[in-house]
């Protein structure tokens, strides 16, 4: 190779890196052309203070019971249930029918999806607080977290539709809870997941789902969304994104060589898109910077196109007479705030909470403020009982 082409190859791979790290921050809702000052500390002390947070912090550790269900095109799907306690369920007044020898209805079963990029243990603060108190769900969405990678993604290369998110939803309803009233709670992308599910299956909204929750969340319009940039990078993003993610996922291995080589920077820009307060706790910034990383750049780059396309206002409809709660962070730059308000006011009888001192990652930057309302929704429903305390959160309060 003459000493042009290695430079020319030396700088496409230097590009390719950063572009990399840039499209990685999509992951957390990000986009290119933040600056993020370098840190002064020296790459092997945050190393130490990155393997001290990850082997204390208890973020991402809950497990349940394990189950595979399998989309219409043979992608696994992997989700855990976390059961009733024996002891909540015999004091929940559906159950006191047992004492006259009839059969108990199924439980309600609350079903969370999580967002792009993320996993089920995206929601560790929610499944903590009620764990044993209600029968939950957790899924990984088609190539994250534990579940397969979606198979026509890898076999034809076609990327992933909102539509198809939808479909994996029902397939792991139909596997996990199969009869019995559902709970739908969506985040970010699990929420357009949600509304995907309605979508293609009202029958089944109109049949079981008895409430949904919307977290950071939006119905369509996202190519409007200028992620906090000015007008010349949201337009730089918007043209060349599609065609640079196309390349970057055909070069993953290469690409995520320059995601690690820059960690300090990719931590900052996780940062700074997923939490609006100062004071989160390093430790799950660095929970939810693992999560992120861990997701492949060809998955992200698989799962763009469905962003732009995305538009499920009118199958809102189908929550219309259901409770409904629509929660987000004021300084959401990923799914902003006035999505969610759009969604409410196709909604008016959904109960809207803003949270002022939030980001995207508001489930995790004020986990007992989401946790409160969302026991406060289950308990409108009977999905647990009224006067239950959830992780020192009244279930009932306002």
């Amino acid at each position: 190779m003459s000493e042009s082409s290695a430079e020319a190859a030396g700088g496409w791979r230097r590009t390719t890196g950063l572009a990399g790290i840039a499209i990685g921050v999509l992951a957390a809702g990000a986009a290119t052309g933040v600056a993020i000052e370098r840190l002064t500390v020296g790459r092997g002390v945050r190393r130490k203070a990155q393997l001290a947070l990850d082997s204390t912090g208890p973020y991402g550790a809950l497990r349940g019971t394990p189950g595979k269900a399998y989309a219409d095109d043979g992608t696994e799907l992997y989700y855990e249930v976390d059961d009733v306690d024996p002891g909540a369920e015999s004091a929940h007044p559906r159950r006191r029918r047992r004492l006259f020898g009839r059969k108990a209805p199924a439980p309600v079963t609350v079903v969370f999806s999580h967002g792009y990029c993320l996993n089920q243990d995206s929601w560790h603060f929610q499944r903590a607080a009620l764990r044993g108190v209600v029968r939950t769900v957790h899924w990984d969405q088609r190539s994250h977290g534990r579940s397969g990678r979606g198979v026509p993604q890898v076999r034809d290369g076609v990327p992933i539709t909102i539509d198809e998110l939808g479909r994996d939803l029902k397939a792991v309803i139909d596997a996990a809870a199969p009869e019995g009233p559902i709970v739908l709670v969506g985040h970010s992308m699990g929420g357009m997941t949600v509304m995907a599910l309605a979508d293609q299956f009202p029958e089944l909204v109109r049949e079981r789902v008895v409430a949904v929750a919307l977290v950071g969340t939006s119905s369509g319009r996202l190519g409007e969304v200028n992620f906090g940039l000015p007008v010349a990078g949201v337009n730089a993003v918007r043209r060349f994104l599609p065609a640079v993610l196309k390349a970057l996922g055909q070069r993953a291995e290469l690409v995520e060589k320059g995601r690690r080589a820059a960690a300090d920077l990719f931590a900052g820009i996780i940062k700074r898109y997923s939490f609006a307060s100062r004071d989160v706790d390093p430790a799950v910034a660095r929970f939810a910077e693992r999560m992120i990383e861990s997701t492949p750049i060809d998955v992200v780059a698989e799962y763009y196109p469905a962003f732009n396309d995305h538009d499920k206002t009118e199958a809102l409809a189908h929550f219309a007479d259901l409770p409904v709660l629509v929660l987000a962070g004021v300084q959401d730059l990923v799914t902003p705030s006035e999505h969610s308000e759009a969604i409410a006011g196709l909604l008016p009888d959904a109960e809207l909470v803003l949270v002022p001192d939030a980001g995207h990652l508001v489930m995790l930057e004020h986990p007992e403020l989401v946790t409160d309302r969302l026991a406060d929704l289950l308990a409108r429903v009977g999905a647990m009982p009224s006067a239950a305390t959830v992780d020192g959160c009244d279930s009932a309060s306002s």
